[in-house]
């Protein structure tokens, strides 16, 4: 069976350098939107037979990326493809993974859903929100880490610093926990409460953290509030530095630009999950096409991916 890779159009940088890895041609596919705004696609190469894997990030336009990657597998399911994979390294709505108060819908679960009955066989996705999430779909979940690929520009400084590795929530604490292992360096946590979709509040600090340069760690950037409200805390707890902010997802939204303004200076490093912000400082982007591609070929040979899979 021929591996196919096809891209949307939420990240054609990152696609081409899976596929020039993989030693296969992206597949050819045409996106357009009518004049009412619908969109339309449509396969232009032979996918019949073939094991087939659709790249898409789910970030904004969320709705729009989304639907886009739900119409491709529509058109490759109906036109033959033997297998589908969806290869979507950044998931979108996986944050509204529960309600938080009644009369709310749990979205994660309703596009796991969508996903699911679109026709894949699989899905790939790059650290999660939640690991949880694997349970809301009914089909296999490949969870991959860019850990250590986010971690390596950090390691020959780390072992002449005196770092510290800091959760700015509890969510975060086992992530935490693997870059402090991959560091050498002890952990804390930063106790956060969400006051709104862009407002936080920092109410202290979990271990020594006094003296230290802070390494603030989490699985995305989204307006900034969460590590502007760390960046403070650390400060009142012990005059800590920050030194860096490493996350796998560079959302930057909403005024992050200028929030992350609190941690001047520090080194911003972030995976190319979504598109680079072009608006955002001392950006520093590790690419993850390697691991994407690993992963890719392991499964179209059908081998094991346990050195890719993010473990606690």
């Amino acid at each position: 069976m021929d591996l196919a890779l096809i891209a949307g159009t939420s990240d054609l940088p990152l696609a081409e350098d899976v596929a020039r890895l993989l030693g296969a041609p992206l597949g050819n596919r045409e996106l357009e939107r009518f004049p009412d705004g619908e969109c339309h696609v449509r396969i232009t190469d032979s996918v019949r037979g073939k094991d087939v894997y659709l790249l898409q990030s789910t970030g904004p336009p969320v709705e729009a990326n989304l639907f886009e990657l739900l119409l491709l597998a529509d058109a490759c399911r109906r036109s033959g493809a033997a297998r589908l994979t969806a290869v979507v390294p950044y998931f979108g709505y996986a944050r509204q993974d529960r309600r938080a108060a009644g009369r709310e819908p749990v979205s994660a679960r309703l596009i796991a859903d969508l996903v699911c009955e679109s026709g894949f066989d699989r899905i790939v996705a790059v650290d999660l929100h939640s690991a949880a999430l694997e349970g809301f779909f009914s089909i296999p979940l490949e969870h991959l880490t860019a850990v250590a690929l986010l971690a390596a520009p950090l390691q020959a400084w780390a072992s002449a610093s005196r770092l510290v590795v800091v959760a700015p929530d509890l969510g975060a604490a086992k992530l935490a926990d693997r870059y402090a292992r991959l560091l050498n360096a002890p952990a804390a946590i930063v106790h956060k409460t969400r006051l709104s979709g862009r407002e936080v509040a920092a109410r202290g600090v979990t271990g020594d953290v006094a003296g230290r340069q802070a390494v603030i760690v989490d699985d995305m950037i989204s307006t900034g509030a969460t590590i502007e409200a760390a960046a403070r805390a650390l400060e009142t707890a012990g005059g800590a530095s920050v030194a860096a902010v490493v996350a796998t997802h560079g959302l930057f939204v909403a005024g992050a630009p200028e929030r992350l303004a609190a941690a001047a200076g520090a080194r911003l490093i972030v995976a190319d999950t979504l598109p680079r912000a072009a608006s955002v400082p001392r950006l520093e982007v590790v690419t993850i096409a390697p691991l994407l591609a690993k992963a890719i070929g392991g499964l179209h040979e059908d081998r094991s991916l346990a050195e890719l899979v993010g473990r606690a």
